[in-house]
């Protein structure tokens, strides 16, 4: 067994059987539906097909950041079986958990002197996110102690490219993302945005492409654009999708049509219902090791 435990929230997207086999422990997020609370758990509770069929039958959604007490219960049973920690949070730039984290990291410290606690904010999110996890998990399975873990993972955070797109921008105008005469001329014109994640770890809107075939295409020309190697890039790419799996899947065929080289197929995951609950039925979002990100 490692000497430290690798640990991340249930936001980056992989999937349980996915954590167990890595050993990438996880903490879960909070959201509601119809007021009730759930603990985001990757569809353990609530199958994710039931989560996105209620909010397009008109469910009300919102979430809850992990909070300081949180982390103090998930953080103290390591540290009593005399383990360090290296956890990876949710992005700042959507969420207050990296502070949460570490307030519960300055409390834990007082009561476990000997221990350490390494935090870092992934600036990334959903899959991503979870794609940087795969690759620390790489490195621990190699030998590399928790600090030399840490630095790089705060060195190379900023490589993993976020773009996401929408045919559906119900969800976005209702939690305010986009305006509602923005949201009708585009549902009208069959307008999908492209965003992608800034080095700020926040969701920018980058470009409104008309038809679902053209934001397809332009979103595998961005891995073009900024993969490490470009066509010949030759590492993983991970894409995730909310309740829309035959658009993912088109976009998989496409980067794996366009980059040869690349490492293994590409994996597919479902969005969680914590980012879920934000972007609504609709989404996909593609991820891969590029230049680092500067805007």
């Amino acid at each position: 067994m490692s000497s430290f435990v690798l640990s991340c929230c249930s936001t980056a997207d992989l999937s349980p059987e996915h954590f167990t086999r890595r050993n990438i422990s996880y903490i879960r997020s909070h959201y509601y539906l119809n007021g009730v609370h759930y603990f985001d758990d990757m569809g353990a509770t609530m199958p994710l097909a039931d989560f996105y069929k209620a909010m397009v039958e008109g469910a009300e959604t919102r979430t809850a950041q992990v909070n300081t007490d949180d982390f103090v219960e998930y953080f103290r049973p390591f540290l009593q079986q005399g383990q360090d920690i290296l956890h990876v949070t949710l992005s700042s730039g959507l969420s207050g958990t990296f502070n949460s984290a570490n307030v519960a990291r300055e409390i834990l410290l007082e009561e476990f002197p000997d221990r350490q606690i390494f935090l870092v904010d992934s600036l990334g999110a959903s899959s991503g996110y979870g794609m940087l996890m795969d690759k620390l998990a790489d490195l621990r399975d190699e030998g590399k102690p928790i600090d030399q873990i840490y630095e790089w993972a705060q060195r190379h955070r900023l490589e993993v490219h976020h773009w996401f797109f929408s045919t559906d921008l119900t969800f976005y105008v209702k939690g305010g993302r986009v305006s509602k005469a923005s949201g009708w001329f585009g549902t009208m014109l069959k307008i999908c945005p492209l965003l992608n994640m800034d080095c700020n770890g926040k969701l920018v809107p980058r470009f409104k492409i008309r038809g679902k075939q053209q934001v397809i295409e332009a979103i595998v020309q961005k891995m073009e654009q900024f993969a490490v190697g470009g066509l010949d890039y030759a590492d993983t790419c991970y894409l995730c999708h909310s309740a829309c799996e035959e658009d993912a899947a088109a976009v998989a065929a496409l980067v794996e049509e366009r980059f040869a080289a690349l490492r293994g197929k590409t994996r597919i995951y479902p969005i969680g219902t914590t980012i879920g609950s934000h972007t609504g039925p609709g989404t996909v979002a593609l991820f891969f090791w590029g230049s680092e990100r500067v805007d």
